[in-house]
């Protein structure tokens, strides 16, 4: 939940940080600020480098979460509202479960998926509604950043069970570093800069609060409870992102808010109650095995 509320602040602060940087200064800055948090920490910490095996999933993480969803929604915050980019967080959870049962062949319930969809077209319906009905012409940035974040998330939930979650996404943001560095570069000589308050703010929560900060509790939720359950915490992040909008941009919240708010949050418990099939089957299989072997119940 940590993590989630970070997460939720995302969009607010992004839309801050665009009042002094343009998408592309904003995105390598972000990453290069966190990149450089995170190897305070990795240096501090003495911690070795990991392990060959590993660094395929961490260009993942650094590909999905470092760099393609803070660009792809950066890009389509351009045109699009808080509200109406609200969207793809309503739909990562489903995704990230999706991938997860790709990835790890593990077999959520049939409840478990029901409370999942049910809650994703919750909160799209809500986000669409409050939004008009209309789609925005970042659109097709938005569902970009929806695939390549749910990888990213399934990744690095299955690799902070090796090593802790404020490792995966350091080594992720490190491994982005030298890109970003000289992004940034390439960024601030073309795209003008206006410095304010707001705009130092949101580029300061974008890089320290959500990026590092909100990914490591992230990661470190997702190893302890499984990838499917972290990702449907993750429900109630639109409805806290529209909290933001309202007191922090002015947004005015729509009524239907509370009944949304009221209806993910069954749909959360649902999830968290679910059981797992494969898991079931794992346990079945062993109370057969201890029967069989004398050691089991009589």
């Amino acid at each position: 939940m940590l993590g989630v509320v970070a997460f939720s602040l995302t969009f607010p602060s992004t839309v801050w940080g665009l009042e002094s940087f343009g998408p592309w200064s904003l995105v390598t800055l972000r990453s290069t600020l966190a990149a450089l948090l995170a190897g305070g920490f990795l240096l501090a910490g003495r911690v070795p480098l990991p392990e060959r095996r590993h660094w395929a999933g961490l260009a993942v993480v650094a590909g999905g979460v470092v760099i393609g969803f803070p660009l792809l929604t950066t890009l389509a915050l351009r045109t699009s509202t808080t509200s109406h980019a609200a969207v793809v967080v309503g739909l990562l959870p489903l995704t990230t479960a999706i991938f997860a049962a790709l990835r790890t062949g593990r077999r959520p319930s049939r409840t478990f998926w029901g409370a999942a969809v049910g809650g994703a077209a919750v909160v799209i319906v809500f986000t669409l509604q409050q939004s008009g009905g209309a789609l925005s012409r970042g659109d097709l940035y938005l569902f970009g950043a929806l695939l390549v974040c749910a990888a990213g998330y399934t990744e690095g939930g299955r690799l902070a069970r090796s090593m802790p979650g404020w490792q995966v996404i350091g080594w992720a943001l490190v491994l982005c570093l030298p890109p970003m560095v000289a992004g940034a570069g390439v960024a601030l000589a073309v795209e003008p800069v206006r410095l304010s308050a707001h705009g130092v703010l949101g580029l300061v929560w974008v890089a320290a609060g959500s990026t590092f900060f909100g990914l490591y509790v992230w990661y470190r939720g997702m190893a302890s409870i499984g990838i499917p359950k972290a990702s449907q915490l993750q429900l109630a992040q639109p409805l806290l992102t529209l909290v933001w909008s309202v007191s922090l941009l002015g947004e005015t919240l729509p009524s239907a808010a509370p009944v949304a708010a009221v209806a993910v949050l069954l749909c959360i418990a649902a999830t968290q109650r679910s059981g797992d099939r494969g898991r079931h089957g794992e346990r079945r299989a062993a109370r057969k095995r201890d029967t069989m072997a004398g050691t089991g119940p009589r």
